[in-house]
Order: C-alpha cells, then sequence, then structure tokens
C-alpha cells in the first residue's frame, strides 16, 4: 500500500512546489543563464530591479537547492534588498561541462551571473558550503563586496584536520557518504551531525522519498566537490579579507565544530563579528530560525544607513498589520490541496485516502509552523 502511495504523492515535491510558489509571489522569478562554456545557473532573480535598494545575494549549502535553504527568510529581507538566490553548480538547476570543482570556480561562475545581471555591488549570505563560495568570492573580487555572512563555513579547516580526529568523520569517503546520503540511514545520520534535536521517528518511505527527490542529481559531481574542499587545504594559503563580516555558528555543529568558527575569526581579524547560537547545530537556520533572523537582520539592515527606496502598497499593508503574504498564500494552497483531496475521496482506496488526509495534514502543520515562527 505505502509503494502505491508513494507513487500517488510525494511529500518533498510537494514542499518544492510550494516553495517554487512562494519565491514567485515574494516577486521574485526563475532564470537560467547561459554563462558560455558549457555553464548555465539558474537564479530567483527580483521581477523588477528596484535601483535604490541594495542587492543581497543567499547562496546555499550542500542540500536540496537554494529554496529549501531560504524559503523561510525572504520575508525578512524582500522589503529592504534586490534579493538574488542562485543555485550552485550541480545543484538545483545550475550546471557545467567544465572539469573545475574548487569554491573558487563556483564563485568565479557566481560573479560572471550577478554581472549578468547587472550587479556590481553585493552583500552576501553564505551558509555551509556557500560560506566557502562567498568567502572565495569576496577575496576575489574585494571590491563587489558589501557585507559578508558566514554560517557554519569551515574555511579554515585543513586537509590535515581529518587526520587529527577534529571531525566525527574519519574519511572523505565516510563524510561523502552522510553529505550526499542514498538510503534512509544515512539520511538519518546526516540528520544526527546537523540536528542537536533531531526528528526521532521518521519513517523510511518519507525519508526515501525526499532522497529520491532531492539528492540523486549530479552525485559524483557533488563529491568532486567536496574532495575539492578539503585537498591539500591550508591556512596558511587562505587568503584574508577586509569586508564587515558576521560569522555566525551552531554551539554544538557537529560538520563544522564550533573551532572552526574561533579559527575563522582569528584569520580575518578586524571588522569581523562572531555570533555563537546556543543549542543549534549545523542546521541553525532551521533548529533557530528566529535568532538566525534576527541577527542577519541586524547586521545587514540595521548596520545600513542608506535611505530605502519608498514602501509599495503590498509592503506597507506587510508592516502595518504584520502580515506574511508569500505564508498566506502558501497557506491557501495547501488547503486547496486538501479541498481536492475530498473530492478525490470517492477514488481512492479508504486506507490510501486516510494516508493523504494525514500527509495533508502533516503539510498544513508545518504551514502553520512557519506562520508563528516569526
Amino acid at each position: 500500500m505505502l509503494s502505491r502511495f508513494s507513487k500517488c504523492f510525494s511529500f518533498a515535491a510537494s514542499r518544492d512546489w510550494l516553495y517554487r510558489h512562494s519565491f514567485t509571489v515574494a516577486g521574485l522569478r526563475s532564470v537560467v543563464t547561459d554563462l558560455g562554456d558549457g555553464t548555465t545557473m539558474h537564479c530567483w532573480i527580483p521581477k523588477l530591479h528596484n535601483p535604490c535598494k541594495p542587492s543581497l545575494v543567499l547562496v546555499h549549502g550542500f542540500g536540496a537547492n537554494a529554496m529549501w535553504q531560504y524559503g523561510e527568510y525572504l520575508r525578512h529581507f524582500i522589503t529592504h534588498f534586490n534579493l538574488y538566490v542562485p543555485d550552485l553548480l550541480f545543484f538545483g538547476g545550475s550546471f557545467t561541462s567544465r572539469p573545475e570543482r574548487t569554491e573558487s570556480f563556483q564563485a568565479l561562475c557566481l560573479m560572471k551571473l550577478m554581472e549578468t545581471h547587472g550587479v556590481n555591488r553585493l552583500s552576501l549570505v553564505g551558509i555551509s558550503y556557500g560560506g566557502f563560495v562567498g568567502y572565495s568570492l569576496a577575496a576575489q573580487f574585494p571590491e563587489v563586496i558589501e557585507k559578508l555572512v558566514l554560517c557554519c563555513a569551515g574555511v579554515c579547516l585543513e586537509e590535515i584536520d581529518m587526520k587529527n580526529g577534529l571531525f566525527k568523520v574519519s574519511s572523505l569517503e565516510e563524510a561523502s557518504s552522510i553529505l550526499l546520503p542514498q538510503t534512509p540511514d544515512k539520511l538519518r545520520e546526516l540528520m544526527r551531525l546537523s540536528f542537536v534535536r533531531p526528528a526521532r521517528v521518521v519513517p523510511s518511505w518519507f525519508l526515501e522519498d525526499f532522497i529520491h527527490v532531492m539528492c540523486t542529481d549530479h552525485i559524483e559531481q557533488k563529491r568532486e566537490l567536496l574532495e575539492a574542499i578539503l585537498k591539500d587545504r591550508q591556512l596558511s594559503n587562505l587568503p584574508k579579507i577586509n569586508k564587515p563580516t558576521l560569522i555566525m555558528w551552531g554551539e554544538q555543529d557537529q560538520v563544522f565544530p564550533l573551532e572552526l568558527g574561533y579559527r575563522l575569526k582569528r584569520h580575518i581579524g578586524e571588522n569581523t563579528q562572531m555570533v555563537i547560537i546556543k543549542n543549534a547545530g549545523h542546521a541553525l537556520n532551521i533548529e533557530k530560525p528566529k535568532e538566525f533572523a534576527r541577527h542577519l537582520k541586524s547586521f545587514l539592515i540595521k548596520g545600513d544607513s542608506r535611505p530605502s527606496s519608498p514602501p509599495s502598497l503590498k509592503e506597507q499593508i506587510q508592516k502595518t498589520f504584520s502580515f506574511d503574504f508569500i505564508r498566506y498564500w502558501s497557506g491557501w494552497g495547501a488547503l486547496a490541496w486538501g479541498v481536492a483531496l475530498l473530492l478525490l475521496e470517492p477514488i481512492f482506496e479508504t486506507k490510501l485516502f486516510a494516508m493523504l488526509l494525514i500527509i495533508f495534514l502533516l503539510n498544513s502543520s508545518l504551514c502553520f509552523l512557519f506562520l508563528n515562527s516569526t
């Protein structure tokens, strides 16, 4: 019955559609840009670029795609910035046939993408691997970066750290099998490493669905990205940057231990703030969304003395009523899906329909959970 159910409904695909819908409602559009030489990059860009607003680029880490890591944070920044949310190469809709796998090549492609869209000055938030790329972009193009946020990004790691037992894993092969999970057990292991309080009971069919939808593309190329991060890496070869930088870290991060955060702060030196979030692991943007958003806003918005552009009517309503259009429409989308289920009830077997209804209620509960997480 579960195999038949999985063919009828995919929770991961449903959430992915919901995020896509929310990005569109937020005023962004999906664009694939050909950078030439076999490289294309997908990015969510503003439908209308406002020249009076600064630009903010949100760069994801190893995970599903950019939408899943930043979907819940659009509402905090959409009124203050021209938002750009790219998929890095081999994630989402981005790909290259070139052999380069370093974060410096990722940063170069990201810079080309921004130039294509007319963005020559920007602030950047990078989570985990996205922080590696963001740091490299700031080192290569210092005139472009205004502010930089690095979240649980082990930029200062060295190849010898693996041999010295700094990490929970003992080899790159073991790290790859966890960070690129292909079985429910490996995904559970990733959850245990990423969260302080991971979900205890998650059905295997649920995890298999997520893996099938989100974790099966470009596996070999992603392994090569991980290898490139560690190979011959030495702190003495890491260039220094001189831009206002916020380092954010989960106190109990088991993927990139907190020691790497302290190491990064010492390496950058001045112009650096560091925030340690308690009771949070590597996935601090999911575990502690309120604190995560608050620190980002304090650094990126409150410290910006430039005059903001006049708010639109929608933005004025949001500010007046503390109302979130993105989640409002997402909630109605979930409700419409539920109504469709009721109409389709005669077609399904009773047990199958009951299972579909449970999944819908779970989906709706997540929507309302997100509504209350501001």
